[in-house]
């Protein structure tokens, strides 16, 4: 009996700290909900800007009748905010129109390519996360030592690139002039998965990896230095806890919590950078639909890139969110 009051104190705490959490994700979905609606409302006012692709396809020469009969056929004779509720509405329900230039559905153009870009960005995130948690967490460990100075050095320079600068080394250093170990370009074809060249997946997710490791690792490494300081690690010193459980119990996993923040930022950062890196390596992903999209003002194509791209920033953020308050105790008490 000397236990109940004990074990009734727990229970009510993890069922404060699970209320708590369920009303952050709500708050942070309808947050997120808010977000996409008014990213979809400027995305679809800033497409009608690329031009009008009526005069792209028939040409400026084309008879004024022809003209109003092409725009009545793709429907951009209507007004604006009937074209956007139709558009958002067919956005929710999976079907976000067709293709200006050719007629077809949007998913059926773009269908694969989103599965080769989110392959693309998973092996990306697969290797830079783990490796930027690495490197941050030795570099602050060996804090002013030769490991931290020199990577600390090389994230700084790897971070100061831009992508197709990254993207373009690694094609001199490894696939023309140096040594031609990878090929240049990637070779998908339509309707194979992107595993099927996975020779050609490897310059652009190294190049991707290269882009994101820089900025987690030296967040990772700041919040490893700030924890390493703090007093309660400093107590877990005192009580005699071994070196190797004090860094993994204690000061690893508050050190993770902010960086999820930026993991998620540069996650969600991969989903745009694929479009310069796809370009470079000719990747069958949803950066080459966008190059090609883009000059002949295929409207409908740019659009559904554009809010798949801000949905995975939202997701990520989301993601981020209770990642950080289930792998750090301090904000999981401020729940209860």
């Amino acid at each position: 009996m000397a236990g109940a009051p004990y074990w009734g104190a727990s229970a009510t705490a993890a069922s404060s700290t699970f209320m708590g959490i369920f009303k952050l994700i709500v708050r942070r979905v309808l947050l997120g909900v808010v977000t996409l609606l008014v990213v979809s409302f400027a995305v679809f006012a800033l497409t009608n800007l690329l031009g009008d692709p009526v005069h792209r396809m028939l040409g400026r020469g084309a008879l004024p009748e022809v003209v109003k009969a092409k725009r009545a056929e793709l429907g951009l004779d209507r007004p604006f905010f009937t074209r956007y509720f139709e558009w958002l509405k067919g956005l929710m329900t999976g079907d976000p129109g067709n293709s200006f230039s050719n007629g077809s559905p949007v998913m059926d153009i773009v269908g694969d390519r989103i599965k080769n870009s989110l392959f693309l960005m998973f092996v990306a995130s697969m290797v830079s996360i783990p490796l930027s948690l690495f490197i941050g967490a030795r570099a602050a460990l060996r804090r002013d030592k030769t490991f931290d100075r020199v990577t600390s050095n090389q994230m700084l320079i790897f971070a100061a690139m831009p992508e197709f600068v990254v993207g373009a080394f690694l094609t001199v250093l490894l696939a023309t002039n140096v040594w031609h170990v990878f090929p240049a370009t990637s070779r998908i074809r339509p309707g194979q998965p992107p595993w099927s060249d996975w020779k050609g997946v490897i310059l652009p997710a190294i190049t991707l990896t290269l882009a994101v490791t820089p900025h987690v690792s030296r967040t990772m490494r700041a919040a490893m230095i700030e924890v390493l300081e703090s007093d309660y690690v400093e107590m877990a010193r005192l009580k005699g806890l071994p070196e190797r459980a004090v860094l993994w119990r204690h000061a690893f996993p508050n050190a993770v919590g902010p960086t999820l923040q930026v993991i998620a930022l540069n996650i969600a950062y991969l989903a745009g950078g694929v479009v310069v890196v796809e370009s470079l390596f000719n990747y069958r992903g949803i950066g080459i639909a966008l190059r090609d999209a883009i000059p002949v003002a295929n409207a409908p194509i740019v659009q559904f890139i554009a809010m798949f791209i801000a949905t995975i920033y939202v997701v990520c953020n989301l993601l981020a969110d209770l990642g950080a308050i289930l792998v750090t105790p301090r904000l999981r008490t401020r729940l209860q």
